[in-house]
């Protein structure tokens, strides 16, 4: 698959040949899901927490008589039925995470590159770095690539100049190519490559 190659301000640079084992699969939607789902569930938090009939604080003392009342049987004031009372079976600290295999990522990866190559969303720039660390010089030329939400993904290491400028701009991301993964992806309208994240991602891939 040949895609063309363009500069930050919008020129052509040429054309680079990607992998079709990489850009040219039918997506599956199943794949990609899954990974989207262990991306989620790993960075939930699970911290939420209710106090359980052992930790509210309260008396254990019998406060009613066993019989004779005319009401039903208690024995302590923490029981859950109770206004103050422990939560039964209430949300407890634990691990939202769950393993899905490296392949299976891996794939997934493949899948939503595949997604966007079809969709006509990836843009491939000859590199992306800044002169100067300006928000307002660089959104005038991610506007002459028609860019209004996009994930950029450049080499082994973001341009300092560059990440500085992009920060402040809305729905755009910048990222090292170690740190692409598929629901940022799946987020933006865009996907754009430099040359480098192109060669890192074959290398990584196939």
């Amino acid at each position: 698959m040949e895609l063309q190659v363009k500069t930050l301000e919008g020129g052509a640079a040429g054309s680079i040949t990607v992998s079709d084992e990489i850009f040219g699969l039918e997506p599956r939607t199943d794949l990609i899901h899954r990974v989207v789902r262990w991306q989620l569930a790993k960075r939930q938090a699970g911290t939420h927490k209710a106090l359980g009939r052992s930790e509210v604080s309260g008396t254990t003392k019998k406060f009613v008589r066993q019989k004779g009342s005319g009401g039903a049987r208690h024995g302590n004031k923490k029981a859950p039925q109770f206004r103050g009372g422990g939560k039964a079976f209430g949300p407890i600290v634990r691990d939202h995470s769950h393993d899905l295999p490296k392949k299976v990522r891996a794939l997934g990866l493949k899948h939503a590159l595949s997604a966007k190559a079809m969709t006509d969303s990836i843009v491939v720039v000859e590199d992306a770095k800044a002169a100067e660390a300006k928000t307002k010089a660089l959104k005038a030329q991610l506007s002459k690539l028609g860019l209004t939400s996009a994930l950029i993904i450049d080499g082994a290491e973001v341009d300092a100049n560059f990440a500085l400028a992009s920060r402040n701009i809305p729905h755009l991301d910048v990222l090292p190519v170690q740190g692409i993964n598929v629901y940022d992806i799946l987020r933006a309208n865009t996907l754009v490559l430099t040359k480098a994240a192109v060669s890192a991602l074959e290398e990584r891939l196939k």
